[in-house]
């Protein structure tokens, strides 16, 4: 295993991977909160955050942040998530120490300069009307809406228009102060780079950020429930949902990850050859599991014509109820060699090895070495794959449906088929 680890006094965690053969490095700073650490009254301010993070220091403007790394031949991004923030820039092996020496600026002295606030309101409002205009996504903002009922983790990670509008400057300040923390942050490397080389840098920048906490997060409560949202749109996005297990589940976690697979996983999936392929009732149909450290939703979604909904429901839910008693050797065997060769084919990818390294330590302490991950994945039986469907698919559904519903069958009707 190329993982190493050190530790600063202050308590940042910097972890690197060497790849000796690789030709770049990506660079990176993992923050453990996201939407689900907001303040009630601030949804939206970890991604207005992650925004305003590339606006400009006290020594850099917006352009020269980003010219510092392009200028080289690299490139540099973020993203949120709900629990998670993460800032990385990809670039020439010898390119390394300048790429950390703009994350750390970027994070430990960022301005907030009101003007550019006021700015990047803007375009985030602009990004939210794009979201709402896009029905897949607006449907899992509404499915997490519901499933995490009056829970900041079910609140959408852009936030609302008109809360990013008033945000004062202050939010953003005190976020940042409470939650940018050596306790709370994880500092990466992955590519061609020498681990002792890799923290003189790291340290250079981040070995005086204040120590911190972690945050206590309110237990997440996972409830079902529907929420129907008509629109004048061609097709009916419709997920259905059950309460599955968090990251740290330790017997459930990797067969319900299989169950994902072996339903709606790829095109030789059973919820795609039964339902697209030998009926032609929708274009798009899917099933994952997406986690939080405590909880998780089992999802499946599904694109139609709203005058396939009376026949595409039921055969979704007999699949369901067909899962339950009877996964092959064969589908079994076939799920875990797709999960494998997206494990080791991903360890190819520097980026890749950088977002499982920092997910990884601020979820669980310490990064799951790939074999290890793959032992647990070959131990799992045909037999607590259909029981972890049992257990799931009994729970109550959490259905959502944008689009013309008025073809959807009756929730309580839904759910009596799931339950036969």
């Amino acid at each position: 295993m190329t993982v190493q680890i050190t530790t600063l006094d202050n308590g940042l965690r910097i972890v690197t991977d060497e790849m000796a053969d690789a030709e770049s490095v990506v660079v990176g700073a993992w923050v453990g909160v996201g939407t689900r650490n907001e303040p009630w009254n601030a949804n939206g301010v970890a991604h207005l955050v992650e925004h305003m993070m590339f606006k400009g220091t006290k020594k850099r403007s917006a352009y020269a942040l980003s010219t510092a790394i392009e200028n080289k031949g690299g490139s540099m991004n973020a993203h949120t998530s709900r629990e998670e923030t993460a800032y990385y820039a990809r670039v020439l092996p010898e390119e390394t120490a300048n790429a950390i020496d703009i994350i750390g600026d970027m994070l430990r002295n960022s301005v907030f300069n009101p003007k550019e606030l006021d700015r990047e309101r803007q375009v985030i409002i602009q990004e939210i009307g794009r979201d709402l205009d896009s029905p897949e996504d607006y449907a899992f903002d509404l499915m997490y809406k519901l499933a995490l009922p009056n829970q900041k983790a079910g609140r959408p990670i852009l936030g609302s228009a008109d809360i990013i509008a008033r945000l004062p400057r202050s939010a953003i300040t005190d976020y940042v102060a409470r939650y940018y923390t050596a306790a709370n942050m994880v500092v990466v490397a992955a590519g061609k780079i020498k681990h002792a080389d890799f923290v003189g840098m790291a340290q250079k920048h981040f070995a005086s950020l204040p120590r911190g906490k972690k945050p206590v997060d309110d237990k997440a409560r996972v409830a079902g429930g529907v929420t129907l949202s008509p629109k004048e749109i061609e097709q009916v996005h419709l997920i259905l949902g059950f309460a599955g297990p968090g990251y740290h589940a330790k017997t459930d976690y990797y067969p319900t990850q299989l169950l994902s697979v072996v339903l709606g996983g790829s095109s030789s999936s059973r919820l795609f050859q039964k339902i697209r392929e030998k009926r032609g009732l929708v274009y798009t149909i899917s099933s994952s599991h997406s986690g939080l450290k405590d909880a998780g939703i089992f999802q499946i979604y599904a694109g139609t014509d709203p005058k396939r909904l009376r026949e595409l429901v039921p055969v979704m839910c007999n699949e369901l109820q067909d899962v339950r008693q009877n996964i092959t050797r064969g589908e079994l065997a076939r799920a875990k060699a797709q999960i494998r060769a997206d494990l080791l084919m991903g360890r190819e990818n520097v980026m890749r090895r950088a977002e499982i390294m920092g997910h990884q330590i601020l979820t669980y302490g310490h990064v799951i070495p790939a074999e290890k991950i793959l032992h647990k994945l070959s131990a799992v039986t045909e037999d607590q794959v259909q029981s972890m469907a049992q257990k799931i698919f009994a729970r109550k559904p959490i259905l959502t449906a944008l689009g013309p519903v008025e073809e959807l069958e009756d929730y309580k009707k839904i759910a009596a088929r799931l339950a036969a």
